[in-house]
């Protein structure tokens, strides 16, 4: 079976849903770096709904099931007014979503959609201080294990990676689009050393003054 393309699904769950599909979008590295090698990419996809319930799911079936199967991950599912009401408590994921992402079918999900830069700064502090006591929790586990704590840095790197992407926006910066860019200028704002940022005691370092520059951030708010 041909591997299943990104169009070729987006018609697909647009044919099952009809008048159901609000939107259906593509984000994070894929939208980001299109054109630059996107089907190594994770093919991460947002579909948005009028509501969720058992006809939604029996629609789905096929497309999605095919999509899973060529290796993809399924789509978040929202109700619109599930996605209305929830930017205050995603408020970094709606951002980094907004930043990099294109629209496959229906209509755009921002329009009439703000923001709090309160909100983001919130949850970024109680993220990354979760991240910072799980990452201590499997180092004190595994410090005499190198490649265990070398596999905790690459699965925990791509939330982190989103947390300074949020971090630049708050403090008025523009992230970028490239990753290794994105941490050299996150590390000139926030104070760590980038060089060397997969070996696990500079990663460490580096999510212990993050959450630090954050926390500093509600005491001088700029």
């Amino acid at each position: 079976m041909a591997r299943m393309t990104l169009e070729a699904f987006a018609a697909r769950v647009a044919e099952a849903l009809g008048p159901r599909l609000v939107s259906l979008v593509l984000y994070g590295s894929a939208a980001r770096e299109q054109g630059a090698g996107s089907g190594e990419l994770t093919m991460n996809t947002l579909l948005i709904v009028d509501r969720v319930d058992a006809d939604l799911f029996a629609r789905l079936v096929t497309p999605v099931g095919d999509w899973v199967s060529a290796n993809h991950p399924p789509p978040l599912v929202f109700a619109e007014q599930e996605w209305r009401d929830s930017a205050d408590a995603f408020a970094i994921e709606y951002e980094d979503i907004r930043d990099a992402h294109r629209i496959l079918a229906g209509r755009n999900p921002w329009t009439g959609i703000s923001v709090r830069r309160e909100h983001v700064r919130r949850q970024l502090e109680h993220e990354l201080m979760g991240k910072l006591v799980h990452l201590r929790q499997a180092y004190v586990a595994h410090w005499g294990r190198p490649k265990r704590l070398a596999e905790v840095v690459r699965g925990t790197r791509a939330g982190f990676l989103t947390m300074l992407r949020a971090v630049l926006r708050l403090a008025g910066r523009t992230p970028p689009a490239d990753s290794a860019a994105l941490v050299r200028d996150a590390a000139a704002l926030i104070g760590f050393a980038s060089d060397g940022f997969t070996e696990p005691a500079a990663y460490l370092a580096a999510v212990t003054r993050t959450a630090e520059y954050v926390n500093r951030m509600e005491r001088n708010p700029s």
